[in-house]
């Protein structure tokens, strides 16, 4: 049986207590205080009320009084009160919802009013408290969503780093020599181990990009250097299947304020996606322009107009019906399990949301057979402004040489699975560093204390302790607070970084490393 309501009535005059009883009685569990001590007594106990009617004019303590305790109590703060009095002016009603209440009933009292408005006000309530619920639930869900990608960024890079760092071991001959058709197996490896971990990180992408958790790093960037660079990653592709890339980039283009890796991941999709779809012998174009910018609610007139930049196919083009579903994510054209082409269908998904971030449009236009026209629209500059030379800037490069073995820097590894473990070791062994290994954190902060490195390496995922906490002991071990810890880890989320370097590491790399890439972080360390 449904519990009903529980309403507290606070008055003073029995006959006002006695009415108000009458009316409520069928339908609410009624209680009823006649002075404002005993209603803040009432109103503590549980089951708390569900609504408060109060009477304004009181002996002692009246209703404002009595209102304003109630709010300042946690546990009665949220009950709607209703305002019943006499004092029918302005200013009093006006009070009384300065303080808190949610209604003011003047006397006399009409029962089909009190009864439809409090009715009125437990729906609203009931309504309010199901909302909250729900977004204690979507909250919670979230932050299982959160725990469950970053769980799963580790279990897919850790894997992954095994694969390519031995992979990119090999190829340097590190464990010996290798001969031609070894050294193409190989490359087909890191070709499709570095193709899964960008299927990896598009997943990873949509989500931070989805919980609004992705920040963009602007920069005034050049255009015609960001699509050139951008044609460079799929000219071998292009070269297999004999298509003719062509550009179309005037001179004198607008800089554009955006984050260039994610714009040139943009581009990338795109021109990805052309090649995929454009059969052999076709021809892809990628032109960038003036545009009128769409109409906007923006009040920023320093961007003035717009850069449109075109990925133009002569591919399978798509089908009318078929042109909504390209930019939502998980979906793909193609879905039987014979499709032709392969693919996650979030390519599109994430171009969408990359360029809208950056207050920009997507646009396409397409036939069926004949091809397809993606374009992007970006808010640019009026003028074009000069970019930051920095191709002028002498480049300072570390020559990745074998330290001497006489004065070779003994490194710790701090990480828990063998695969990594061999991999990393192996690849640094051969580079003239000594290593020693630990497990977890407790055996980090063991072998630190011991052996004084001169540098660690801390994953950060680690049974027992983990890599946070194993930094922070050894930050406040005075022999070991210099020295230089690089923090290796597969989550690779937002706010990673700044957790390892608050944590007390002096850098940061994401799995898979590179481990070109290692060594010269580890020199750079150690040169300091």
């Amino acid at each position: 049986m449904k519990t009903k309501p529980k309403i507290l009535i606070v008055d003073d005059s029995p006959d006002n207590l006695q009415l108000l009883l009458h009316i409520l009685k069928d339908d609410y569990a009624v209680v009823a205080a006649k002075t404002g001590e005993k209603a803040l007594q009432m109103a503590v106990k549980y089951p708390v009320p569900d609504l408060i009617i109060l009477d304004v004019v009181m002996p002692n303590m009246d209703g404002y009084e009595v209102c304003t305790r109630l709010k300042s109590i946690s546990q009665t703060q949220a009950i709607p009160i209703i305002f019943v009095s006499a004092l029918g002016e302005v200013g009093n009603e006006t009070k009384g919802f300065e303080l808190g209440a949610i209604d003011y009933i003047t006397k006399p009292l009409s029962p089909p009013v009190i009864k439809a408005r409090i009715k009125s006000h437990l729906t609203f309530q009931q309504l309010n408290q199901e909302l909250q619920k729900k977004n204690q639930d979507l909250a919670r869900a979230t932050k299982l969503k959160d725990e469950f990608l970053a769980n799963m960024s580790h279990e897919l890079r850790t894997p992954l780093n095994a694969i390519l760092g031995m992979t990119e071991g090999l190829q340097e001959q590190v464990f010996g020599e290798i001969n031609n058709s070894q050294t193409k197996a190989l490359q087909t490896i890191e070709r499709s181990g570095s193709h899964l971990l960008e299927l990896i990180n598009d997943i990873l992408d949509l989500a931070k990009i989805e919980s609004g958790r992705i920040e963009l790093e602007l920069t005034l960037t050049a255009v015609a250097p960001l699509c050139q660079s951008s044609l460079g990653f799929i000219k071998q592709q292009a070269l297999k299947k004999r298509i003719q890339l062509e550009t179309k980039l005037p001179p004198n283009l607008p800089d554009l304020l955006v984050d260039k890796r994610r714009i040139r991941q943009v581009l990338l999709n795109l021109l990805n996606n052309a090649v995929k779809f454009t059969p052999e012998g076709g021809c892809i174009t990628l032109e960038a322009g003036h545009d009128q910018c769409p109409e906007s609610g923006s009040t920023d007139y320093s961007f003035l107009n717009c850069l449109r930049i075109a990925v133009t196919d002569t591919g399978i083009g798509i089908a009318p019906e078929n042109i909504k579903k390209l930019f939502q994510p998980f979906v793909q054209i193609d879905s039987a399990l014979n499709r032709q082409y392969a693919g996650t269908g979030l390519g599109l998904s994430l171009v969408k949301r990359i360029v809208e971030l950056h207050n920009g449009q997507v646009g396409l236009t397409s036939e069926e057979g004949v091809g397809s026209c993606f374009t992007i629209n970006l808010p640019c500059m009026a003028c074009p402004l000069p970019s930051p030379e920095l191709e002028a800037q002498p480049k300072h490069s570390i020559k990745l040489s074998q330290p001497k073995q006489e004065a070779s820097p003994l490194i710790l590894l701090a990480e828990d699975n063998e695969a990594n473990i061999n991999t990393v070791s192996s690849y640094l062994k051969a580079k003239g560093y000594r290593l020693i290994v630990a497990n977890n954190g407790s055996e980090a902060i063991a072998l630190a204390q011991a052996k004084n490195p001169d540098l660690i390496l801390m994953d950060i995922q680690m049974p027992g302790m983990d890599g946070f906490e194993a930094m922070q002991h050894i930050r406040h071990t005075p022999n070991l607070v210099d020295v230089p810890i690089i923090a290796l880890t597969a989550l690779a989320m937002t706010g990673d970084s700044d957790r390892c370097l608050a944590a007390g590491a002096n850098n940061y790399l994401s799995k898979p490393i590179k481990l070109k890439q290692l060594v010269t972080t580890i020199q750079q360390l150690l040169l300091k």
